[in-house]
């Protein structure tokens, strides 16, 4: 991986779509083994994705970890399940503490994520636009978690949190799977733009969540945080 010099520039050429049958294929498997790995699971209390302390978090032995293509989109989908985790807290943290229409949505913070990924996807020589893209779909997916723990709570509030996390606390967490996200995107663009990546990506977001059977309204998430990260061709970044 290099960094792109000061003097070098981007093409300019529009970013092509991602393939749509990807975020339809990971959400309908992952909802698939959710249902088979666990009866009821769909529509019983959330159980969510856990988010592991990040300097406490146990590191395969590198026998375990998945290499390759596959490697290279297991991890981005591994970070995005991180990521989407912290839906949970965040609704904890925001519960009661405004309006419900207004909770979910923060335009300031959504304005700072998306910058900072433009900004470490240049350092890396990496596509900017192509980065922002796939972290648009990572906030839209938390906020559907969001919205969804937010009624059910609302709904039936013996099943709400007892506690409130605190917010800053869990958004720093959320800041350093972006960094690793970010990484990994920039790391993974010959795969990304490979004929098979859907199948491996779906592959791989049912390998991040493997024991851990998130329920019906993640398993959806899921599949809208990757639903841009395969795309048709993605136009190379050259210097000049």
């Amino acid at each position: 991986m290099h960094t792109t010099p000061a003097h070098t520039t981007a093409t300019r050429t529009t970013p092509t779509r991602a393939t749509p049958s990807v975020r339809r294929r990971v959400a309908l498997t992952a909802a698939t083994a959710l249902l088979l790995l666990g009866p009821g699971t769909a529509s019983a209390a959330v159980l969510p994705l856990p988010v592991p302390d990040a300097p406490e978090a146990p590191v395969p032995a590198a026998s375990d970890r998945p290499t390759g293509s596959f490697g290279r989109l297991y991890l981005l989908a591994e970070l995005s399940a991180r990521r989407l985790a912290t839906a949970d807290l965040v609704a904890a943290a925001k519960r009661g503490t405004g309006s419900p229409g207004s909770l979910v949505d923060d335009p300031e913070r959504e304005r700072q994520v998306l910058s900072t990924a433009a900004r470490r996807a240049l350092e890396l020589g990496a596509d900017p636009a192509v980065t922002v893209r796939i972290f648009r779909d990572q906030i839209k997916a938390n906020k559907d978690v969001q919205r969804e723990l937010l009624r059910r709570w609302d709904t039936d509030p013996a099943h709400a949190p007892s506690e409130r996390p605190d917010l800053a606390g869990v958004r720093a967490e959320i800041d350093r799977i972006d960094a690793g996200l970010v990484r990994a995107v920039a790391g993974s663009a010959q795969d990304r733009t490979a004929p098979r990546c859907g199948r491996l990506l779906t592959a791989a977001a049912v390998r991040a969540t493997a024991g851990q059977r998130p329920d019906l309204a993640h398993a959806k998430a899921l599949g809208r945080a990757l639903g841009s990260v395969c795309v048709r061709d993605e136009p190379p970044r050259t210097q000049g």
